[in-house]
């Protein structure tokens, strides 16, 4: 069994030996741990750091950003015969003697994807309360669209299993750990977590989110762009479905009206609002039916290229 160790660099030179050298270099059962290092355009030693402390490198030459670096590490995780990928940050926050934790989930069958949950005992200790605050909004957003119970849907800490690289069809390049976990769990495949350590370092900036509200905004387009293509009929049928409640809405009120005051006057506009508002409801339950048939493309094109990477990288 071949377990490849990948860290996403962005100018991490200063630290990224230190980090490499507590990488584990044997475990119970594994045959073989590589390290990979995705360079993602840094403008330091970075690259040259790393592999003096023997990593293996992929790099980007120009800053492409985290999802664009995870895409790489799949396809290296693949062309190199991995069984296991397991994702952990290049700045040293997380304990790497905690892999372990997190292997045990796929080595005991009971999952594909393993994700570190930093937040078991609340707000970690030096983390920004506006960014545990984002947290828990984007994990109670996800836990939305998927009707699943995760707490900590952001953690780079992460692993996952053959099956699972075989399945992950992502396009973001700003960041995947939420379109991750959404294409995974839509696909039928099982995603865990396990309680994990994080140590921060509060004069760190981070690099995915340097701006809460960028962030806010780059994670939500992608949550929404995965549930569009998966599960079209939720968004635009619900959004359909208020419309046309909300233009039976006026027509009852006008029709209540003439009922007892035996005149549409002053209200006739409603009927007209009512009905435009149905129409329009319509309309956008007719592109919910449209768009669960694109759906149903997608799932295909899902197992078509599940089949062809199989094929490819049979193990």
């Amino acid at each position: 069994m071949k377990i490849i160790i990948y860290l996403p660099a962005l100018n991490e030179g200063e630290g990224i030996a230190k980090v490499i050298s507590r990488l584990p270099r044997e475990l119970p059962g594994i045959d073989e741990i590589e390290t990979l290092v995705v360079d993602d355009g840094s403008t330091d030693q970075t690259t040259v750091v790393a592999k003096n402390a023997g990593a293996e490198i992929v790099s980007h030459g120009k800053n492409r950003g985290v999802g664009a670096a995870f895409r790489s590490a799949i396809q290296y995780s693949l062309e190199n015969g991995a069984d296991i990928l397991i994702g952990i940050d290049a700045d040293g926050q997380f304990d790497p003697s905690e892999i372990p934790t997190l292997l045990q989930p796929l080595f005991d069958d009971k999952a594909d994807m393993v994700i570190g949950n930093r937040f078991v005992e609340g707000r970690p200790e030096s983390m920004p309360g506006i960014r545990f605050w984002g947290n828990q909004k984007m994990t109670n957003l996800v836990n939305s669209f998927t009707g699943r119970k995760f707490h900590d849907v952001s953690c780079g800490f992460r692993a996952y299993n053959h099956e699972a690289l075989l399945h992950l069809n992502l396009f973001s390049n700003f960041t995947y750990t939420h379109e991750s976990i959404l294409s995974l769990v839509y696909q039928g495949l099982r995603v865990a977590e396990r309680s994990i350590h994080v140590k921060y370092d509060p004069e760190r900036k981070s690099r995915v989110a340097k701006s809460i509200l960028n962030y806010a905004v780059q994670t939500s387009k992608t949550v929404l762009k995965m549930v569009l293509d998966y599960r079209p009929m939720r968004v635009f049928g619900t959004i359909g479905a208020i419309f046309i409640i909300i233009g039976m809405g006026f027509e009852l009120f006008l029709m209540g009206f003439y009922v007892f005051i035996g005149s549409f006057s002053p209200y006739k506009s409603f009927g007209f609002i009512g009905l435009g508002l149905i129409l329009f409801g319509m309309l956008i339950l007719i592109l919910a039916l449209i768009a669960n048939m694109m759906n149903r493309i997608r799932m295909n094109q899902d197992i078509v290229l599940y089949e062809i990477k199989k094929l490819r990288y049979h193990k």
